[in-house]
């Protein structure tokens, strides 16, 4: 089962900052647990952590382009 992709477009920066904080305590969660027990579907880890430098490149792009509207 395909996960849906994921839309920072529509979500103000403020949510990704937060989304970004719950992925990243999951992940590290879900990796721990990884080195414990394996999981179910290792492939989690990798699309998740995926998802994080996407929010990653994501609140980069909206800081250059903030950043450039000010210098103008």
């Amino acid at each position: 089962m395909a996960k849906k992709k994921l839309n920072l477009k529509d979500l103000t920066t403020p949510e990704v900052v937060d989304k970004l904080k719950e992925d990243g305590a999951h992940y590290t969660k879900m990796k721990f647990n990884h080195v414990v027990t394996t999981l179910e579907n290792p492939m989690t880890l990798r699309q998740l952590r995926r998802d994080i430098a996407r929010m990653k490149t994501e609140l980069t792009n909206r800081s250059l382009t903030e950043a450039k509207a000010a210098v103008k």
